[in-house]
Protein backbone atom coordinates (compact mmCIF):
# COMPACT_ATOMS: atom_id res chain seq x y z
CA UNK A 1 0.00 0.00 0.00
CA UNK A 2 1.39 3.47 -0.74
CA UNK A 3 0.54 6.56 0.40
CA UNK A 4 -1.12 8.33 -2.51
CA UNK A 5 0.72 11.85 -1.21
CA UNK A 6 4.18 11.28 -0.50
CA UNK A 7 3.97 7.69 -2.98
CA UNK A 8 5.98 5.95 -0.23
CA UNK A 9 5.14 2.83 1.64
CA UNK A 10 2.74 3.65 4.49
CA UNK A 11 4.05 3.35 8.06
CA UNK A 12 2.41 3.67 11.16
CA UNK A 13 4.00 4.97 14.14
CA UNK A 14 2.58 3.35 17.48
CA UNK A 15 3.35 4.69 21.25
CA UNK A 16 2.15 1.92 24.37
CA UNK A 17 1.53 4.08 27.21
CA UNK A 18 -1.21 1.90 29.63
CA UNK A 19 -2.29 3.70 32.84
CA UNK A 20 -0.55 1.19 35.09
CA UNK A 21 3.21 1.03 36.24
CA UNK A 22 4.23 -1.11 39.32
CA UNK A 23 8.10 1.27 39.64
CA UNK A 24 6.87 4.70 39.15
CA UNK A 25 3.37 5.86 39.60
CA UNK A 26 1.79 7.28 36.02
CA UNK A 27 5.07 7.26 34.95
CA UNK A 28 4.36 7.77 31.44
CA UNK A 29 3.31 11.31 32.26
CA UNK A 30 5.25 12.35 35.39
CA UNK A 31 7.14 15.30 34.90
CA UNK A 32 11.42 14.98 33.54
CA UNK A 33 12.78 18.41 33.27
CA UNK A 34 9.26 20.43 32.71
CA UNK A 35 7.72 17.73 30.86
CA UNK A 36 5.91 14.57 30.81
CA UNK A 37 7.78 11.72 29.60
CA UNK A 38 5.71 10.62 26.72
CA UNK A 39 6.18 14.41 25.35
CA UNK A 40 9.88 13.24 24.81
CA UNK A 41 8.82 10.52 21.94
CA UNK A 42 6.11 12.14 20.82
CA UNK A 43 7.99 15.00 19.68
CA UNK A 44 10.59 12.59 17.89
CA UNK A 45 7.71 10.96 16.10
CA UNK A 46 6.13 14.11 14.82
CA UNK A 47 9.85 15.12 13.71
CA UNK A 48 9.75 11.43 11.72
CA UNK A 49 9.82 12.12 8.13
CA UNK A 50 8.89 8.38 7.09
CA UNK A 51 6.05 8.42 9.45
CA UNK A 52 2.75 8.20 7.58
CA UNK A 53 0.57 8.26 10.98
CA UNK A 54 1.54 8.16 14.84
CA UNK A 55 -0.77 7.10 17.73
CA UNK A 56 -0.39 6.93 21.38
CA UNK A 57 -2.71 3.87 22.45
CA UNK A 58 -3.81 4.06 26.46
CA UNK A 59 -6.42 2.99 28.51
CA UNK A 60 -5.82 6.31 30.11
CA UNK A 61 -7.75 9.09 29.00
CA UNK A 62 -5.07 11.63 31.30
CA UNK A 63 -2.23 9.78 29.37
CA UNK A 64 -4.25 10.74 26.34
CA UNK A 65 -4.96 13.98 27.15
CA UNK A 66 -1.46 14.69 27.66
CA UNK A 67 -0.30 13.19 24.71
CA UNK A 68 -2.90 14.91 22.56
CA UNK A 69 -1.62 18.59 24.02
CA UNK A 70 1.78 18.10 22.98
CA UNK A 71 0.76 16.68 19.44
CA UNK A 72 0.02 12.98 19.38
CA UNK A 73 -3.12 11.58 18.04
CA UNK A 74 -4.66 9.18 20.74
CA UNK A 75 -8.02 8.76 18.75
CA UNK A 76 -9.04 5.57 20.71
CA UNK A 77 -9.26 4.01 24.53
CA UNK A 78 -7.25 0.99 24.40
CA UNK A 79 -9.35 -1.56 25.80
CA UNK A 80 -8.91 -3.14 29.77
CA UNK A 81 -8.52 -6.69 28.21
CA UNK A 82 -5.23 -5.20 26.59
CA UNK A 83 -3.63 -3.10 29.48
CA UNK A 84 -3.21 -5.53 32.01
CA UNK A 85 -0.11 -5.89 34.00
CA UNK A 86 0.05 -9.46 31.55
CA UNK A 87 -0.93 -8.48 28.52
CA UNK A 88 1.23 -8.83 25.72
CA UNK A 89 2.82 -5.21 23.81
CA UNK A 90 2.57 -7.40 20.55
CA UNK A 91 -1.39 -7.38 21.03
CA UNK A 92 -1.79 -3.94 21.56
CA UNK A 93 0.29 -2.85 18.68
CA UNK A 94 -2.26 -5.39 16.60
CA UNK A 95 -5.04 -3.28 17.95
CA UNK A 96 -3.66 0.03 17.17
CA UNK A 97 -3.32 -1.67 13.66
CA UNK A 98 -6.62 -2.70 13.19
CA UNK A 99 -8.23 0.19 14.40
CA UNK A 100 -5.70 2.74 12.18
CA UNK A 101 -6.83 0.32 9.04
CA UNK A 102 -10.29 0.48 9.48
CA UNK A 103 -10.52 4.08 10.34
CA UNK A 104 -8.68 5.08 6.76
CA UNK A 105 -9.90 1.87 5.04
CA UNK A 106 -6.16 1.49 3.49
CA UNK A 107 -3.80 -1.40 5.35
CA UNK A 108 -0.35 -0.27 6.07
CA UNK A 109 3.14 -1.72 4.71
CA UNK A 110 5.13 -1.40 8.16
CA UNK A 111 4.79 -0.88 11.94
CA UNK A 112 6.71 0.38 14.13
CA UNK A 113 6.34 0.78 18.44
CA UNK A 114 8.09 3.96 19.89
CA UNK A 115 8.14 3.53 23.80
CA UNK A 116 7.33 5.73 25.98
CA UNK A 117 10.12 4.62 28.25
CA UNK A 118 12.66 5.54 25.90
CA UNK A 119 13.10 9.50 26.11
CA UNK A 120 16.59 9.45 24.42
CA UNK A 121 16.11 8.19 20.87
CA UNK A 122 15.79 10.78 18.03
CA UNK A 123 13.98 10.90 14.87
CA UNK A 124 16.78 10.47 13.80
CA UNK A 125 16.64 6.81 15.14
CA UNK A 126 13.48 6.34 14.43
CA UNK A 127 13.94 7.10 10.59
CA UNK A 128 16.93 5.38 10.06
CA UNK A 129 15.50 2.11 11.44
CA UNK A 130 12.57 2.45 9.12
CA UNK A 131 15.03 3.06 6.40
CA UNK A 132 17.25 0.14 7.29
CA UNK A 133 13.62 -1.98 7.11
CA UNK A 134 12.58 -0.88 3.92
CA UNK A 135 15.63 -1.01 2.09
CA UNK A 136 17.05 -4.16 3.25
CA UNK A 137 13.66 -6.25 3.03
CA UNK A 138 13.91 -7.64 6.88
CA UNK A 139 11.46 -8.71 8.65
CA UNK A 140 12.34 -6.19 11.18
CA UNK A 141 15.07 -3.81 13.08
CA UNK A 142 14.99 -3.08 16.72
CA UNK A 143 16.90 -0.82 18.61
CA UNK A 144 19.95 -2.19 20.72
CA UNK A 145 22.80 -0.99 22.74
CA UNK A 146 26.30 -2.29 23.15
CA UNK A 147 27.14 -4.43 26.76
CA UNK A 148 30.11 -3.95 28.17
CA UNK A 149 30.11 -4.54 32.01
CA UNK A 150 26.96 -6.52 31.24
CA UNK A 151 28.69 -8.87 29.22
CA UNK A 152 27.56 -12.30 29.04
CA UNK A 153 30.80 -13.59 29.91
CA UNK A 154 30.42 -11.99 32.92
CA UNK A 155 26.72 -13.16 34.02
CA UNK A 156 26.32 -16.02 36.62
CA UNK A 157 23.87 -18.30 38.03
CA UNK A 158 24.21 -19.46 41.58
CA UNK A 159 23.69 -23.40 42.08
CA UNK A 160 24.18 -24.83 45.27
CA UNK A 161 25.08 -21.63 47.19
CA UNK A 162 28.35 -21.87 44.67
CA UNK A 163 28.94 -19.29 41.70
CA UNK A 164 28.63 -20.90 38.13
CA UNK A 165 29.04 -19.60 34.47
CA UNK A 166 25.62 -18.52 33.14
CA UNK A 167 26.21 -19.63 29.45
CA UNK A 168 29.69 -18.93 28.51
CA UNK A 169 33.43 -19.64 30.72
CA UNK A 170 34.98 -16.59 31.94
CA UNK A 171 38.87 -16.39 31.81
CA UNK A 172 40.08 -14.88 34.87
CA UNK A 173 41.31 -11.36 34.82
CA UNK A 174 39.76 -10.11 31.45
CA UNK A 175 39.49 -6.26 30.99
CA UNK A 176 36.21 -5.57 29.59
CA UNK A 177 37.84 -4.28 25.95
CA UNK A 178 38.85 -7.83 25.56
CA UNK A 179 35.59 -9.67 25.82
CA UNK A 180 34.43 -11.09 22.42
CA UNK A 181 32.20 -11.36 20.58
CA UNK A 182 30.84 -8.38 21.08
CA UNK A 183 27.36 -8.62 22.70
CA UNK A 184 24.12 -6.50 22.54
CA UNK A 185 20.62 -6.13 24.05
CA UNK A 186 17.30 -5.10 23.07
CA UNK A 187 17.01 -1.34 24.24
CA UNK A 188 13.34 -1.09 23.75
CA UNK A 189 13.49 2.37 21.93
CA UNK A 190 12.58 1.19 18.79
CA UNK A 191 10.64 -1.80 17.49
CA UNK A 192 10.46 -1.90 13.50
CA UNK A 193 8.68 -4.22 11.38
CA UNK A 194 6.73 -5.42 8.44
CA UNK A 195 2.91 -4.70 8.87
CA UNK A 196 1.93 -8.66 7.76
CA UNK A 197 4.70 -9.90 10.34
CA UNK A 198 3.60 -8.02 12.92
CA UNK A 199 -0.07 -8.99 12.52
CA UNK A 200 0.97 -13.21 12.25
CA UNK A 201 2.25 -12.66 15.56
CA UNK A 202 5.91 -11.74 15.42
CA UNK A 203 7.25 -8.43 16.73
CA UNK A 204 10.88 -8.87 17.10
CA UNK A 205 12.91 -12.36 16.75
CA UNK A 206 12.79 -13.43 13.15
CA UNK A 207 15.11 -14.89 10.93
CA UNK A 208 15.72 -11.49 9.13
CA UNK A 209 15.93 -9.26 12.33
CA UNK A 210 18.28 -6.39 11.82
CA UNK A 211 20.05 -4.03 14.66
CA UNK A 212 19.66 -0.58 14.81
CA UNK A 213 22.55 0.44 16.91
CA UNK A 214 22.10 3.29 19.83
CA UNK A 215 24.37 4.55 21.94
CA UNK A 216 24.24 3.51 25.72
CA UNK A 217 23.02 7.47 26.46
CA UNK A 218 20.38 7.35 23.76
CA UNK A 219 19.14 3.76 25.23
CA UNK A 220 17.78 5.01 28.33
CA UNK A 221 14.97 3.25 29.87
CA UNK A 222 13.19 4.57 32.54
CA UNK A 223 12.01 2.21 34.85
CA UNK A 224 12.25 3.07 38.22
CA UNK A 225 13.60 6.36 40.17
CA UNK A 226 17.77 5.83 39.50
CA UNK A 227 16.49 5.98 35.84
CA UNK A 228 14.93 8.81 36.06
CA UNK A 229 17.69 10.66 37.52
CA UNK A 230 19.56 10.03 34.80
CA UNK A 231 17.56 10.78 32.23
CA UNK A 232 17.35 13.99 33.89
CA UNK A 233 20.72 14.63 33.75
CA UNK A 234 21.03 13.48 29.82
CA UNK A 235 18.14 15.80 28.66
CA UNK A 236 19.38 18.85 30.99
CA UNK A 237 22.45 18.74 28.88
CA UNK A 238 20.60 18.79 25.74
CA UNK A 239 18.85 21.48 23.73
CA UNK A 240 15.49 20.29 22.61
CA UNK A 241 13.71 23.41 22.51
CA UNK A 242 10.89 21.80 20.09
CA UNK A 243 9.35 19.65 22.81
CA UNK A 244 6.37 21.88 24.04
CA UNK A 245 2.88 21.75 24.17
CA UNK A 246 0.93 22.18 21.07
CA UNK A 247 -2.29 22.99 22.65
CA UNK A 248 -4.06 23.86 25.93
CA UNK A 249 -4.94 21.15 28.42
CA UNK A 250 -8.83 22.27 27.59
CA UNK A 251 -8.27 22.19 23.96
CA UNK A 252 -7.35 18.48 24.34
CA UNK A 253 -9.62 17.57 26.77
CA UNK A 254 -12.29 19.19 24.05
CA UNK A 255 -10.55 16.38 21.08
CA UNK A 256 -10.41 13.73 23.42
CA UNK A 257 -14.30 14.36 24.35
CA UNK A 258 -14.80 13.81 20.37
CA UNK A 259 -13.10 10.39 20.68
CA UNK A 260 -15.29 8.82 22.58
Amino acid sequence: ALDNEAKRPRTLGITLARGGSKSVKKKNIMPICGHPLIAYTVAEAKRSKLLTRYVVSSDDDEIRRVAIEYGAEAPFRRPAELATDTASALSADQHAVEWAERDEGLPYDYVVELMATNPMKTAEDIDAALTKLIETGADSVIGVTKLDDHHPIRIKKIVDDRIVNFCLPEIPETHRQQLKPDAYIRNGAIYAVKRDELMAGRRYGQEDSRPHIMDADRSVNVDGPIDVLIAQQLLEAESRDYIKPVRSAEEAAKILEGTE
